[in-house]
Parts: structure tokens; sequence; C-alpha cells
């Protein structure tokens, strides 16, 4: 266990300072009260203010020359408060479905048309899928990505389509439209060779996707299509049902 502080990076350690002390209530310093506050040089501190300003995390009051969070601090929050309560809400759902279909079961979301495998529940299974959490994917490449997209906006033939590496956006389209009249999308090889993705969209109270629960499994135990159609499709759905319940969404209200 490293000794706490040993790699600590000082410049980075006085920017977190600085938005602690734009976090309490009413914080609104200008450059020399927070140079005093941090115990740094006022020039120190107009250039730290500078860099987090260019991210957004801290805004200026040009008439006062006073200091603030950013929007972009605001966001951070709300992601990381999001994903907690998603995860915590998620993880009995997961727990179920893995024991149902005996697979490895994620809980994604979406972030800048990538997949974030944020939690999972593993199978019994001696021979598995690779643990995927943590990891980001392109959105096209698999069907989490697909399944959330299929029931979002988008605009894939764009001036972002280009950018985001989209192969066929034509045919991605189609696929989109076909997942998004069956409500859940499958896809063989699209994480790995060898990997069976099944993912379906999970909902707030208001309809909106928060996310898709994923089954992964070695593509062999998925090659027959009634155990697709009569087990682990719809046991994902309900899973699905089960978890969007939890955020309020009912499908009267859909």
């Amino acid at each position: 266990m490293r000794e706490k502080g040993l790699y600590s990076v000082v410049s980075v350690v006085k920017a977190i300072d600085l938005l602690e002390t734009l976090a309490q209530d009413g914080a609104r310093p200008t450059v020399p009260i927070l140079a005093k506050k941090l115990e740094i040089s006022p020039n120190k501190a107009f250039r730290l203010l500078a860099t987090l300003e260019d991210k957004g995390l801290v805004e200026k009051n040009e008439e006062s020359g006073t200091y603030h969070l950013g929007l972009h601090a605001f966001e951070m929050a709300q992601h990381i408060l999001k994903s907690d309560n998603l995860i915590r809400l998620a993880h009995p759902v997961l727990v179920d479905l893995a024991r149902k279909l005996d697979e490895a079961v994620y809980i994604t979301v979406m972030n800048n048309d990538e997949v974030l495998f944020l939690d999972m529940v593993d199978s019994f299974q001696q021979i598995k899928a690779v643990d995927l959490t943590g990891r980001r994917f392109p959105f096209f490449t698999n069907a989490a990505g697909k399944v959330i997209k299929s029931v979002c906006s988008i605009d894939l033939f764009g001036r972002g389509s280009k950018k985001s590496g989209i192969p066929d956006p034509e045919k991605l389209e189609v696929e989109l439209d076909e997942i998004r009249r069956k409500g859940v999308a499958v896809d063989f090889n699209g994480l790995g060779e060898g990997i069976c993705a099944v993912a379906v969209v999970v909902r707030d109270y208001a309809g909106k996707v928060v996310g898709a629960l994923t089954m992964l499994a070695p593509s062999f135990r998925m090659q027959q299509q009634d155990r697709l159609d009569n087990v682990v499709i719809p046991c994902m759905l309900e899973g699905a049902e089960e978890l969007s319940m939890k955020f309020g969404y009912s499908r009267a209200y859909a």
C-alpha cells in the first residue's frame, strides 16, 4: 500500500483545493483572496483559474472580478450522482439476471457516443466472456450502443458521421430501425471474436433512456435461436422493465 500523498502533483492538489473552496456556500472570491486562502502566489492562482475556466469548471464575473463554479462542474457532479444511483438500483437486477441466465450481465450507459460498461455480475460458468467493466466502445460496434441509439434522436448522415468513424451509416440506420422495432439488440463479435451481446434499454419516469442492460456470453452458448428467443431475450426485457420501474417508468406514460 503506497503512502498517502507520495505521488501527489502539487498543482493538481491546489486545483482541487481551489474547486473545493469555490464549492462552499456563497463562495465567490477574487484572485487575491483565493491566493491567500490556498497559500500560493496571486500569479499561480490566476493561472489555475484560467486553466479551469478554459475547461468550463470555473466562471468569472467580469464586473466584480470574482469566480464561481462553472456549468461543467455541475454537469460532472450530476453524471457522478446519476451513475452511482444507477449502479445502486441496477445491481440487484443484474444479480437476478445473471443467476437466471448464468451469463455475465452489465449495466451500460452512453457517454459522448461511446458505451461505458459501468457494473457487472458474472456467471458461474468456467468459460466466460472477458470482463469489460470500466471499458468504453464506440456505440456502433456493439449491441448496447445500438439499442440506446435506436430509441434516441440521431443524425447518422450529418457532419459527425465521418468523424465518429461509422463505416456504413446507411446500413447502420437500417439496423437501428430493426432494433427499434424489436426492442432488443443482438450482435456477435461486435465486442470481440466469439462474444455474443444482447442489450435492452432502461428508461426513467419521463421515458428517457438512462442506459441499457447488456448480457455478454461466449458465442457458442448462444447459437441456439430458441434459447435466445424464448429464454434470454424475454428475461432481459423483463429485467429492463423491472429496473425502469425503479426509475418511475410506466408504459402508460411512454
